[in-house]
């Protein structure tokens, strides 16, 4: 049987949802720190030069914009992942065809490349 064929699909499908649940709650969770740090920023002396907590506040929102960023890059990687799901390609490394081991999907569900292609291994 293909690595993509009908009986991983449904793990697959379910594995994809929750990671796509997770990184979800994660954006909310980061977007509300984010909100109260922005809350802090009104009050606080903008003058982050010279202000030993501006720059603490600044640095925060930065780490915070960061994480916000890459979560989001992550949810539009599984919304990838989903339709390579669908189009039956998701097990298939993108680069060479060879396929993605299991091993790799579980740990990075919206993997589009095997190890060896990842790592920089084939060209």
């Amino acid at each position: 049987m293909p690595p993509h064929g009908p009986s991983l699909e449904p793990v697959t499908t379910a594995r994809l949802a929750d990671e796509r649940a997770r990184i979800a709650a994660q954006i909310a969770a980061l977007k509300a720190e984010r909100d109260e740090i922005a809350k802090a920023r009104e009050g606080a002396n903008v003058d982050d030069e010279h202000d030993p907590e501006g720059a603490t506040i600044a640095f925060e929102h930065a780490r915070l914009g960061a994480l916000l960023e890459q979560a989001q890059d992550h949810l539009m990687a599984l919304g990838r992942a989903e339709q390579r799901l669908r189009d039956g390609v998701l097990d298939e490394c993108e680069r060479c065809g060879s396929a993605i081991s299991s091993a790799r999907r579980e740990a990075r569900p919206a993997a589009t490349t095997c190890i060896r292609c990842a790592s920089g291994g084939r060209r």
